[in-house]
């Protein structure tokens, strides 16, 4: 248990825990709710993950969607240097895919970027 989790109220933790499980399952309702209520969009887990790494990595195109419209970080890296797109790229999320490009995810932002990712598992960035 990190600091801060061991700060927060049993309740407050258990409510993020579900918050992250709900953007790994693409639960659109229940996160988009909870950025509406007043959770930050740039929350992280444990890991640094953010709501959209996890809905990106898991192929979660509508939860994606409603999170950038939310103003998420679509750039922005988990501990590990990974970025939403790379890991969209790395599942072959298409849609994912799109919707980041679309929205001027940085195709050689972390490690690996997306573009090394791409070029590992033959994803072709230009299709998007």
């Amino acid at each position: 248990m990190t600091e801060t989790e061991a700060a927060l109220p049993d309740d407050a933790l258990e409510f993020a825990h579900r918050l992250f499980d709900a953007a790994r399952s693409g639960d659109v309702a229940f996160v988009a709710s909870a950025i509406d209520q007043g959770v930050p969009v740039n929350l992280t887990d444990e890991k640094g993950n953010t709501l959209i790494m996890l809905a990106a990595y898991h192929g979660h195109a509508e939860l994606v969607a409603a999170l950038v419209e939310r103003d998420a970080d679509i750039d922005r890296q988990n501990d590990r240097g990974q970025t939403p797109i790379a890991g969209a790229v790395f599942k072959r999320a298409t849609e994912v895919i799109s919707i980041l490009m679309k929205h001027g995810a940085d195709i050689n932002a972390g490690s690996p970027t997306a573009r090394a990712t791409a070029n590992m598992f033959e994803v072709d960035l230009t299709a998007f």
